[in-house]
C-alpha cells in the first residue's frame, strides 16, 4: 500500500464521488397541488416512482416516501412537508443526506423561502435534489441554478395568483358573488349563469334590520333570530347590519374602495340600511340618550382651566347638566342655560334680511377686489404650464415615431417635468381655489342670518357640525361671568359680521367706504351644507 493511500484517512470531509460508490440515506417528497394532477403524469405515484428509480441508480437507501396527497404550496406549513422535515431532523444518527423530488418546484413555490430552508438543510448536510433537473449542488454555481429555479417557481406561481385574481375581480364587476351568500341568500344551482335568491331566513334578517333600526339592542334581535332557528351573536350581527349585500351591492377588497351593483335581489331600502348603521355609529362610540341632548360636550371648555365641559343626566328631575370633569372646579351649569347663552352667541352673527342683497354684493366685491391681480398672475401661470405640457407631449411623440432615440429622451424629459410640477404648484398655491364663490357667499350669508335657529332646531350631529364650522378650535365659557368667549371664529362669519356692522353704521348716519377695508377672505374650506331648517 502507497502511503497516499495510507495518508488519505486523515483527510476530512466526505469524497464528492461518494453518490454511487457507497450507501446514502434519503427521503422523498411528492406533491400535487391539484385534485386534476392526480391524473396527470404529474400524478404522486409517477412522481415517485421516478424518485425510486433516481435512488437505484444513485444507490442511495429510501428511508421514507412523504406526499400521498395534494397539498397547495402556498405557504411551507404544508402537513405532509412538516412531517418530513420533522422526520429530517430527528433521524440524525441515520444522517438523512438527500430530500428527493420529482421537479423543485414540488419542493416549495414560495421562492425566497425555499432559498433558505435549502440552504439551511445544507448546512445540516441535508441536500435538495430534482431528479429531473440534475444539478452539483456543492459547486456555487449549482446552488445560484437551484436558487433561480426555485424563484421561478415562485414568479410562476404569482402570475397564476394574479391571473386569478384578475378573474375574480372581473366577477365582481359583472355583479357575481365570490365566496357564500350572507344570510337570508342563496345561490341557485339550476341556472347556468350565477342566480341568487332571499331563501327563508331573508323576511327574518329583513325584521332585524327594523329591530335594529328602532333601537332594539342585540340581545333582543338574537333572542328574535334564534327563534327563528338562526344562530347569531353580536360580532355577527355587527358585520351583518354593515354588508352592503343586502341592499344589492358587492363590496370586497378587490375592489380598491369601490361598491359595485350585484345582480342579485336587495333585501331592505337603503335609507333602512343608512338609519340602521346611524344606529350602530351611536352605540360603537358608546354614546347615550344625554349625548343627544348634550351637543356642547367636550366641545366648550372651561375659561380659567381650559378644561373640557362633560355631561351628565339627573334621572329624578330628567334634567341634564354641563360640568367641568377636574378636582378643585366647581362649574356646574344646566343644560337649558348653557344652551341659550350659546345661542345668543350664535345670534351676534346674524343679519337682518334688509341687508341681505347688500351684504352678497359687497362680499362678491371684496372677493373680486382681493383676488383682481391673483387672476391675472393665474393666467400666466397656467399658460406657461400648457406650454411645458406641449414640449413634453411633443418629446413623447418624437419618441414614440422613432425621430430621436431614448438616450436624448432622457436628457429633457426630467427638466421639463420638474418645470411642469413646479407651474402646478404655483397654481395650486395661488389661491381662487373656490368653483363657485357666488354660491359659497350665499350659503354664508343665508345661515348667518338664520344660525341661531337653525342650531336649535337640529338634532346631535347638525349641531356639532354647525358648532365647529362656526367655532373651529371650541369655544371657552366665563364662569365668572356666565358668558362665551370665543378663541377663534371663521374668517368667513367675522367678515360677515364686520360687513353687518358698517351697513348698520351707513344707515344711521356713519359713512364707510366698505372697499376701502382691510378685509381677509379664508382660503378654501367652508363648503355648502344641508341643514334641516332649509338654508
Amino acid at each position: 500500500m502507497t502511503n497516499s493511500s495510507l495518508l488519505n484517512k486523515f483527510a476530512r470531509g466526505v469524497s464528492k464521488n461518494t453518490i454511487g460508490n457507497a450507501v446514502q440515506n434519503c427521503v422523498i417528497y411528492t406533491r400535487v397541488s391539484t385534485k386534476e394532477q392526480m391524473d396527470t403524469n404529474m400524478s404522486l405515484d409517477w412522481q415517485r416512482s421516478k424518485c425510486e428509480a433516481f435512488a437505484v441508480e444513485k444507490g442511495l437507501r429510501v428511508m421514507h416516501t412523504f406526499g400521498g396527497t395534494y397539498e397547495s404550496a402556498k405557504t411551507d406549513e404544508r402537513k405532509e412537508f412538516s412531517k418530513m422535515m420533522s422526520f429530517v431532523k430527528a433521524h440524525k444518527k441515520d444522517k438523512i443526506s438527500y430530500i428527493l423530488v420529482y421537479s423543485l418546484d414540488r419542493f416549495s413555490r414560495s421562492g425566497a423561502g425555499a432559498i433558505y430552508l435549502s440552504s439551511e438543510l445544507k448546512k445540516a448536510g441535508v441536500h435538495v435534489m430534482s431528479v429531473t433537473q440534475p444539478i452539483d449542488l456543492d459547486s456555487s454555481s449549482g446552488s445560484f441554478q437551484q436558487s433561480i429555479y426555485l424563484l421561478f417557481t415562485q414568479f410562476d406561481n404569482d402570475m397564476r395568483r394574479q391571473k386569478s385574481v384578475e378573474g375574480m375581480r372581473e366577477k365582481l364587476k359583472r355583479g357575481e358573488r365570490l365566496g357564500q351568500c350572507p344570510i337570508g341568500y342563496t345561490i341557485d344551482k339550476n341556472h347556468k349563469q350565477q342566480t341568487i335568491i332571499i331563501n327563508e331566513f331573508g323576511p327574518y334578517i329583513k325584521e332585524a334590520f327594523k329591530m335594529r333600526a328602532r333601537g332594539c339592542d342585540y340581545n333582543e334581535i338574537i333572542d328574535y333570530l334564534k327563534k327563528h332557528k338562526i344562530k347569531a351573536y353580536k360580532q355577527l350581527l355587527s358585520d351583518l347590519f354593515r354588508n352592503p349585500f343586502y341592499i344589492g351591492y358587492l363590496a370586497n377588497k378587490l375592489l380598491d374602495g369601490e361598491l359595485v351593483k350585484g345582480n342579485h335581489p336587495s333585501l331592505i331600502s337603503e335609507d333602512l340600511f343608512l338609519k340602521v348603521n346611524r344606529e350602530r355609529k351611536l352605540g360603537f362610540i358608546k354614546q347615550n340618550k344625554a349625548n343627544d341632548n348634550l351637543p356642547l360636550k367636550s366641545f366648550v371648555r372651561d375659561y380659567d382651566t381650559n378644561e373640557p365641559f362633560t355631561g351628565y343626566i339627573v334621572k329624578s328631575k330628567n334634567l341634564y347638566y354641563y360640568k367641568v370633569n377636574k378636582i378643585g372646579v366647581a362649574v356646574n351649569r344646566s343644560q337649558k342655560m348653557m344652551h341659550q347663552k350659546f345661542s345668543e352667541k350664535l345670534s351676534d352673527f346674524s343679519i337682518s334680511p334688509l341687508y341681505k342683497q347688500p351684504l352678497i354684493k359687497q362680499l362678491m366685491l371684496t372677493w373680486n377686489l382681493l383676488n383682481e391681480n391673483k387672476v391675472g398672475d393665474k393666467i400666466s401661470l397656467v399658460k406657461k404650464k400648457n406650454a411645458v405640457q406641449a414640449k413634453i407631449d411633443t418629446l413623447d411623440e418624437r419618441l414614440a415615431f422613432g425621430e430621436i432615440d431614448k438616450v436624448l429622451y432622457d436628457k429633457f424629459y426630467p427638466k421639463l417635468y420638474a418645470e411642469l410640477s413646479e407651474y402646478e404648484k404655483e397654481i395650486s398655491s395661488h389661491g381662487l381655489n373656490l368653483s363657485n364663490p357666488k354660491e359659497l357667499i350665499n350659503f354664508a350669508v343665508q345661515l348667518s342670518m338664520e344660525a341661531s335657529s337653525v342650531w336649535q332646531a337640529g338634532d346631535f350631529y347638525e349641531k356639532q357640525k354647525l358648532q365647529k364650522l362656526i367655532f373651529p378650535e371650541g369655544i371657552c365659557f366665563d364662569a365668572k361671568n356666565d358668558e362665551y368667549r370665543t378663541i377663534k371664529v371663521n374668517p368667513v362669519f367675522m367678515l360677515i359680521e364686520h360687513l353687518s356692522r358698517s351697513l348698520e353704521d351707513n344707515k344711521k348716519g356713519t359713512e364707510t367706504v366698505l372697499s376701502d377695508q382691510s378685509l381677509s377672505v379664508p382660503s378654501a374650506g367652508l363648503e355648502p351644507a344641508r341643514f334641516p331648517t332649509g338654508v
